[in-house]
């Protein structure tokens, strides 16, 4: 945090960034007690709770866009944050305010001195969510389900796992099927889980886990969607069919459901700046869906650039096997700001040739010296990496990255 101002916010940031080494911690006690001790704040509003590898942000947006669109004062809980900490913490749709910011984390920095980063920030948002008086709030999962930070919350209004992918695996198991066991742990007596599309031996572990605390499963099936979908993408179908299903949950009109699915936004999935194409794919199933959206751009591989940056932890060659047919000229950089190390774009150009840039800046630099620009430019494989290009062409303010 060097450099910032010494402010309320600062502060609290600086104390709040001095948790992230102790990394994350799968389990619930710590979160369980700090929230005993700051009168739940976890039990004081209705809840749309969301798991899943890919989607679920999308989902929760979706789900958010839909409640304020019924006239529901609503929160918002997502990570990680692209620019500023503050997107993860939203009500009624905008991030809560600087001031709100440093008094929240304040309080769950004291009332919780032994809690992670990730606890630390969710109990942040049920304070601010009890306190606002929040009609509806949207929590997406952090990683997994069963043991994450956000499974405190009592039995929810609704609840929905979306996509299961392989990502987390060294967390959430090597398997498909171990990943989908980790994120039915939503599952709690008497609620439905809302199921995405995957595979029968996946649905069969979802269902298991469920079955065995007194949950139920239905598959979101071919619901119609009546309205255009806000978000880009043919992936982003299905998503809306599942927020469909909550908002109707929730008492959504069909009027409400159709307003926040075609007015929800959610910045760095497929969002486009400038003939720049930003889009947090961070791993082969996310790839798999930019690749088909750029495909279906109908823009030649040679009118195509490609700036990939990945963490050194996720499957970088299977994002690439992907995404480098659809541009012929890549730019490999590493993410700046994590404590994570990043994958080596020397790595990657020897898989699928490339130009190697030290730095984001350098590869924009790079971009611009060509004697022909590309018609479309693509910057993908990380969120973190998308948060600074996003920051860079928007001129934004940034905090520092969190990849845990």
């Amino acid at each position: 945090m060097g450099g910032l101002p010494v402010t309320p916010l600062a502060d609290a940031l600086n104390r709040l960034y001095a948790r992230i080494p102790l990394g994350m911690r799968m389990g619930l006690e710590p979160m369980r007690a700090a929230c005993a001790r700051a009168g739940h704040p976890e039990a004081a509003f209705p809840v749309v709770h969301v798991a899943g590898t890919n989607g679920k942000g999308s989902v929760c947006a979706m789900v958010e866009a839909i409640a304020r669109a019924s006239g529901k004062r609503t929160g918002l809980y997502t990570s990680p944050h692209l620019c500023r900490f503050a997107e993860r913490i939203r009500l009624d749709g905008e991030p809560v305010t600087d001031g709100a910011l440093a008094e929240l984390l304040a309080r769950a920095l004291d009332t919780g001195p032994d809690l992670s980063f990730f606890e630390t920030a969710t109990l942040a948002a049920f304070l601010a969510f009890r306190e606002a008086g929040v009609d509806l709030a949207v929590v997406e999962v952090g990683l997994g389900g069963r043991l994450d930070a956000t499974n405190v919350v009592p039995r929810p209004e609704a609840a929905a796992i979306t996509r299961i992918a392989l990502d987390h695996t060294g967390w959430l198991g090597p398997t498909l099927v171990d990943i989908a066991r980790e994120k039915a742990g939503i599952a709690k007596p008497g609620l439905d889980l809302v199921l995405g599309a995957m595979r029968p031996e996946v649905r069969a572990a979802i269902d298991e886990v469920a079955r065995s605390v007194g949950a139920t499963t239905s598959d979101v099936g071919q619901v119609t969607l009546r309205s255009h979908v806000g978000l880009a993408g043919l992936h982003q179908q299905d998503n809306a069919r599942i927020a469909a299903v909550l908002g109707a949950r929730v008492g959504a009109s069909p009027r409400a459901v159709d307003e926040g699915i075609a007015s929800a936004r959610w910045p760095g999935r497929l969002e486009r700046i400038d003939g720049v194409l930003l889009d947090g794919a961070h791993n082969p199933d996310g790839a798999r869906a930019l690749a088909a959206y750029v495909r279906s751009l109908r823009v030649p591989p040679s009118e195509v650039a490609l700036i990939f940056g990945a963490l050194g932890d996720k499957d970088w060659r299977g994002m690439l096997d992907l995404l480098a047919p659809v541009a012929t000229r890549r730019i490999y950089v590493p993410p700046r700001g994590v404590t994570r190390n990043p994958a080596p774009p020397d790595a990657m150009a020897e898989v699928h040739v490339g130009y190697v840039a030290g730095s984001l800046e350098h590869a924009l630099q790079v971009l611009r010296a060509w004697r022909s620009r590309p018609a479309l430019v693509v910057v993908a494989g990380s969120l973190v990496l998308v948060g600074e290009a996003r920051a860079s062409l928007l001129d934004l303010p940034r905090d520092p990255p969190v990849a845990l």
